[in-house]
């Protein structure tokens, strides 16, 4: 039987137009569709919009219009924008949509006749932007709320309640016996927790606005918009042909939602006897200058230069572009760093300067000396280094499809460009420039065409993320497009896929490197004017037969501070200034080496903070070789230090304490474990 995979994403909420977070999750979804698809699953992919709730009716006051067609007209532009970015959901649903209105008040029955609603009066703090009651210990000071940063309400109406309390234990059951219910571990822990210090019952209808799906056989109240939004991933299957899809494998949502999600979602699905989705996967936030790339709170450009509207960076730099930094950027879970430059600089390192370079330097010597055709390899032909360079890559393709089984996207992809790199090393130690000299066809051959089942390869396994550009690929290998289908596994778990005598077709390079002044005038058109921030590439153009790799790219870092010639004693400062410095123990929760900076790492790092854990670049590389070495490693950490921008989206908010030569690093901490985020004193 055909395995399935069934993923969604949140529906969006639609108070405003779709930006770099919607296309994010989006975007995860959508690769995460084709992969399963190309290895022969039947996929699904739900996305849609939320268009109920208090919220909506009051924009729709302040525009002038009905809600419907506020509605109307903002769910259009996220359906518009998918295709602009390579996405391609199955469905698309909307919460006025009769079919799901009609279901979700079948469920609220449901629900209602398992004894599960009864009627009372809610006095509490309500935030209207985030739909939801808030507590006065989740407050920020001046009654704001922790997300939105704008006053709460208190709100006092008759409403129907549905008794969450009655499935407190129900639920840490569910998180104990099943902990891939919610991921990652520390989303996981934040809900147990959270569940844990109780459960009140929840108001799950409103009275004091119109606008939302009436409450069957009590017209005067409206369902809440969580409990009528939730059931959308189920209302969008039932009664089709595509109902054995249900329950979803994975369902995707960024922080700020996870409890409506990971609570209230499956204690809803528990009393209506509906059984549950596998993962509820969390994702972090792309921060600019470490705030949040969103609608809120009133923030309409980011903090460091550069627009967020995927739409334009997708005009200009490519939608495979920005879908290929999106994923490979950050280690999805995780906060990260968005950036215009970290983009290009990403786009020319990773997919200019080694993929499409790869294939550039190795189709010429098809066309000049194999009648461009894909050279006929004899097994008595290979040499002990095509055997170690094959055994690699079918290490390197088994990794990369076990990094997308766990949705480590950013890891497979780095993982797919280190294939290529090994592919680029081999060349340039085979000189196949230099066989060409010879004339030793016979050996020149052998070489090109492992070069060429390499790209192809790199090309199935980018393929989710990069599809218009890994068929650009295909194309010039003298391939189809990839077509996936049902029970035909396109993997390249096997070596030969291209065929000896194949014709190539080269063209144009795919993945183009530009040159600084294309790249300057890139920047200018996404708002990026900070000169600071504009790539500089030492990169040089191959195009001739001759010349390896390693000179065709350098590295591009920032020039290192030098090293005082001796410890000296610092001056002397007052205590006020000391206690200004905020000193806090950490958790690291990831550590991850960043290519071509070989002292840094990106650590991921827990400070108790209610945001999710931090980012900091830390200078330690070579005091750890063995990275897994200081995964739940106690740290200290400066923890009011403005953040520190390393160029290519690398942006560190704090740093850690530590001693000794950066080749033996001791990290200050303590003998005894302390929560996350205890001040140190």
């Amino acid at each position: 039987m055909t395995q399935r995979f069934y993923v969604t994403t949140p529906i969006y909420y639609v108070n405003g137009s779709p930006h770099i977070g919607h296309a994010y999750t989006s975007v995860v979804a959508d690769a995460l569709t084709r992969y399963h698809r190309m290895r022969g699953e039947r996929a699904r992919f739900l996305t849609g919009t939320d268009e109920h709730g208090q919220k909506i009716e009051r924009e729709a006051t302040k525009a002038g219009v009905s809600p419907q067609a506020f509605v109307d007209d903002v769910s259009g532009r996220f359906r518009s924008l998918w295709p602009k970015l390579g996405v391609q959901p199955d469905d698309f649903i909307r919460t006025t949509d009769a079919r799901h209105v009609e279901g979700v008040q079948k469920w609220w029955r449901k629900v209602r006749d398992a004894g599960d609603l009864y009627k009372g009066t809610y006095k509490g703090l309500y935030c209207v932007a985030c739909e939801g009651y808030k507590t006065e210990k989740e407050l920020l000071p001046g009654s704001l709320c922790p997300i939105h940063e704008r006053p709460v309400e208190t709100l006092e109406e008759e409403t129907w309640f549905f008794r969450l309390s009655r499935y407190q234990d129900r639920l840490l059951k569910l998180y104990e016996e099943h902990p891939e219910f919610v991921l990652p571990e520390t989303r996981r822990n934040e809900i147990v927790s959270f569940v844990q210090s109780g459960l009140e019952d929840l108001s799950v209808s409103r009275s004091n606005f119109t606008w939302g799906i009436p409450v069957p056989d009590d017209p005067g109240h409206v369902i809440y918009v969580w409990f009528d939004a939730l059931f959308n991933y189920l209302t969008a299957v039932e009664g089709t042909p595509e109902q054995d899809f249900w329950p979803p494998q994975v369902q995707l949502v960024a922080k700020d939602i996870v409890r409506f999600h990971a609570v209230y979602w499956p204690a809803f699905l528990m009393s209506a006897g509906v059984s549950l989705p596998t993962t509820i996967w969390t994702h972090g936030y792309l921060l600019s200058g470490g705030r949040k790339t969103s609608k809120t709170p009133g923030l309409t450009a980011v903090k460091t230069p550069g627009t967020t509207d995927p739409v334009r960076i997708a005009e200009v730099l490519g939608a495979d572009v920005l879908r290929f930094y999106l994923l490979r950027e950050v280690g999805f879970g995780q906060d990260g760093e968005f950036s215009i430059p970290g983009i290009i600089n990403r786009a020319r390192a990773e997919l200019g300067e080694t993929v499409g370079n790869l294939l550039h330097r190795a189709l010429p010597f098809v066309g000049k000396y194999f009648e461009g055709k894909v050279p006929y390899v004899k097994d008595e032909d290979l040499s002990d280094v095509e055997r170690t360079l094959r055994a690699r890559v079918a290490t390197l393709v088994t990794e990369v499809a076990a990094a997308w089984d766990v949705l480590a996207m950013h890891r497979a992809l780095e993982l797919t460009i280190e294939t290529a790199r090994t592919a680029n090393r081999y060349f340039d130690e085979t000189a196949p420039w230099k066989l060409a000299k010879t004339e030793d066809r016979t050996r020149l051959g052998v070489v090109i065409a492992h070069v060429l089942e390499i790209v192809r390869a790199v090309a199935v396994m980018l393929w989710p993320v990069t599809p218009t550009k890994s068929d650009e690929l295909r194309h010039q290998l003298g391939l189809d497009p990839l077509s996936p289908h049902e029970d035909a596994d396109l993997w390249p778990l096997s070596w030969g896929a291209l065929a000896a005598h194949t014709e190539v077709r080269p063209g144009q390079p795919v993945f183009p490197k530009y040159d600084p002044a294309t790249e300057a005038a890139m920047l200018l058109a996404l708002d990026v004017r900070d000169a600071e921030a504009t790539p500089k590439s030492t990169a040089k153009t191959m195009s001739t037969e001759e010349k390896p790799a390693t000179e065709t790219a350098a590295a591009v870092t920032p020039a290192a501070a030098p090293a005082p010639a001796a410890e000296e004693a610092s001056a002397t400062i007052a205590y006020d200034d000391f206690a200004k410095v905020d000193l806090r123990l950490g958790k690291v929760l990831t550590a991850e080496r960043i290519p071509r900076k070989d002292k840094l790492l990106k650590l991921s790092v827990d400070l108790g903070e209610a945001g999710g854990p931090r980012t900091i670049i830390a200078g330690i590389a070579l005091a750890f070789p063995a990275l897994e070495e200081l995964v739940g490693k106690q740290v200290v950490v400066v923890a009011n230090l403005a953040p520190r921008d390393f160029g290519k989206g690398l942006v560190s908010h704090g740093m850690l304490l530590a001693a000794g030569p950066s080749e033996s690093l001791s990290l200050a901490t303590f003998g005894k474990e302390y929560p996350a985020g205890t001040r140190v004193k």
